[in-house]
Parts: structure tokens; sequence; C-alpha cells
């Protein structure tokens, strides 16, 4: 099917003005402010009316698996389904293993990785969890990522954590040494995505690294980096050092030690630090537990995709222009993760759009061409949510 989406008040991220857009095949197949440069006859118009059309977000951090089961196996996350992603506006997730790589493994989440790709979703996943040896499906980490088609990278592997297997220096500049040659043979990304927790350690492993080895800062991804406000500030110095760093969009109490992730990304922008070096990740599906003094969970939630879009909203609202914070959910995404034809409008480009109505809220949500949200309602569906949410 040929589309015509005419109208449409483009942020690509940058912004555009009007334009329209000429779809077919998954694809972008020409976008111009001329209506007639695109002329195709047998197009389906669909007219935005000056509606806002963004890149889909790309969700760098999700357990698709579901996380959790730290505090007995009641407590293992249920996997997160199509829905949940879509109506956040993710049209790419990046599924990881979190503490708990013993009941679940890499095999475990290549398959709904694959389950959701099926039903219309970009997805991919990490291999390995948050310890060392790292879990893996063919017996090494270099395979996974050059041998099996959705894992792009390793994670998230825990530091600075009481959960983590308490990595040494050689071990994670071994695992990161792998990562980047499978992410060289490959084109894939190629990055350690690390997991930071609470520690007083912080980044000092990364660090590290960066002082004593040969390996590029990129392949070095810490996420969670929100978590406490002086992790915060060690996380704005690796970006210096040419590392992409990862806020976590995850609700904060006022009294928190953390940064709300709108705090947080304004914080970096306003660092001067490279803006390009900053991405946004939801944790969905994730535990977020609160631990006591002897490591046991007090208190639990749940990550959610959909804080994702609260995030942008919550900044649009504050008065922050869409094209400055637009790329740390989308291009900024996609180019740690190496998708070049993903987190940006143009030519060529995955036909995957959020369009946002005049509340800032999502009207539309369009993946490869194919509406999974329109006006406000799902019309694609994973196979099982219909069933499920025809028996309540």
């Amino acid at each position: 099917m040929i589309q015509l989406f005419t109208n449409a008040h483009v942020f690509a991220p940058e912004d555009l003005g009007v334009c329209h857009l000429l779809i077919g095949g998954g694809r972008i197949l020409g976008i111009s402010d001329n209506r007639d440069s695109l002329f195709a006859a047998a197009a389906t118009e669909i007219d935005l009316q000056g509606k806002r059309l963004l890149p889909g977000f790309i969700d760098g951090h999700a357990h698709l698996t579901g996380g959790g089961g730290e505090s007995g196996f009641s407590s293992r996350v249920p996997p997160v389904s199509l829905g949940i992603f879509t109506r956040a506006g993710v049209t790419t997730v990046v599924g990881v293993l979190g503490t708990d790589d013993t009941t679940r493994d890499t095999r475990s989440l290549v398959a709904p990785t694959r389950a959701l790709r099926e039903e219309g979703l970009g997805a991919f996943c990490h291999t390995a969890g948050y310890h060392i040896p790292p879990v893996t499906l063919t017996g090494c980490v270099k395979d996974d990522i050059v041998f099996i088609d959705p894992v792009i990278g390793a994670g998230e592997v825990a530091i600075s954590d009481h959960r983590s297997s308490q990595p040494t220096l050689n071990e994670i500049m071994r695992l990161a040494s792998d990562v980047h040659v499978a992410g060289l043979i490959t084109g894939k990304a190629g990055i350690l995505h690390l997991h930071l927790g609470d520690g007083d350690r912080g980044l000092d492993l990364v660090r590290r690294a960066l002082d004593t080895s040969e390996l590029p800062a990129r392949v070095f991804n810490p996420t969670h980096i929100n978590r406490k406000k002086a992790l915060f500030e060690e996380a704005i110095e690796l970006a210096r050092r040419g590392c992409t760093v990862d806020i976590t969009a995850f609700p904060v109490d006022d009294d928190d030690d953390a940064w709300a992730p709108d705090v947080a990304l304004l914080r970096y922008l306003e660092s001067g630090a490279p803006p390009n070096r900053i991405t946004m990740s939801s944790d969905g599906g994730g535990c977020l537990p609160v631990f006591n003094e002897q490591g046991e969970i007090v208190e639990m939630d749940i990550g959610r995709p959909s804080l994702l879009m609260s995030t942008l909203q919550s900044l649009l609202d504050q008065g922050s222009p869409m094209e400055k914070i637009l790329p740390a959910f989308t291009s900024n995404v996609a180019d740690i993760l190496r998708f070049a034809d993903r987190g940006r409008v143009r030519d060529g480009a995955c036909a995957d759009f959020i369009i946002l109505d005049n509340q800032n809220a999502i009207s539309d949500v369009v993946i490869a061409g194919i509406f999974h949200i329109q006006s406000g309602e799902q019309q694609v569906f994973g196979q099982f949510e219909k069933a499920v949410a025809g028996r309540h």
C-alpha cells in the first residue's frame, strides 16, 4: 500500500515545518514541502491537518521477559506485551536481562524479541545479564552477537550494585573487547550496556577502563545514571570523554537523592556536555525495588514504557523546544545502537512515527507504515492481548 501523509508538522527530530511524506513498503519514499513532487496516483491520502509527526521512540532498555525475581519466584514480573510499547509511542525496543539471569537466559530473551517482531514491532536484544561470566546462547558473547540476528550487544551487566557479580576491571575490559570486536565484524551496536547501582564506586570501573585500555569510549554505555545525583555528575564527565549515557524514565519522589527524568535531561543539556551523547529509556517490565540494609526488598514498582511519553510531555509543558529534547528519545538512541534507518524522519528510513494532538498526547502510532494506534485506539494487538482483554 502506498500512502501520502499530507500537512504534517515534521520534527525529524529537527523542525522541518509542514511537509508531506510518501510511504511505501514500510519506508519513507519521499519527503517534501511540495505536495505535487510526491504525486502517486494509487496513494491513499492521510491529511494530518498540521499535527506534529515525530520519529517513533527507540526504547534502548526494556525487560521483554519481565524483570524482578529478587523477592522469590512470585516476584518475577510477567513479559511485556506489544500494546504496552505501542501505546507508549515505542516503535523499536531493545530487550535486556537483569538480576535473574538464572531462570532466564539469552535463549529465553531472543524468543520474545522474535515474537514482538512477528507482531510488527522493531525488536532487538542484548546477550548476557547482570553477572559475569555472562549467560549466552552459543557459549560466547562474541558469537551471540555475530551469529544471532536480533542480538546487538551485551547487557545489562551490573556494576556498583550488591546484586552484581562484583566484576573486576579485567573482566569488564575483556567483555567490552568482545562486544566491540563483534560490533566491528557485524556493523551492529557492539556496546556493553551497564546497569549502575547505588554503590559508592559509581562509574570508577568505566573510568579506569578508559584510562588503561585502547577501547573506544562509545563501547561503554551506562544506564540508570539519574538514580543518584552524584552518579549523574560522574556520567556527564564520561559523556565528555565519548560515552553515551542513559537516563531511566522512572518515578522520583521529591526527597529522593535522584533526578526525575525530565529534570535530568534538562540538567544534562544545560551542562555543556555533547547533546548527542544522552539517551532516555524506560526499563519497561523491569523491577524497581527498594532494599533495606540487609539487601531485602521492602517495596517494589515496575518500569513502564509510558513514562517515556510522560517525560516528553512534561518537558514540552515546561516550554522546552521539541527539537532540543526529542533526540534523546530518537536519533541519539539510533546512533549509539547503529540503527541507520530508525530514529529520524528522512528518505529511506523506516516509516515509524508518532503523531501528537494539540494536548501533546499520542493520537497515532505508525510502524512500518501500519497504524498500530489510530485516533487514540489500538489497532494491532499482540497474540494474546485481545484474548486476555476479553475476559475482563
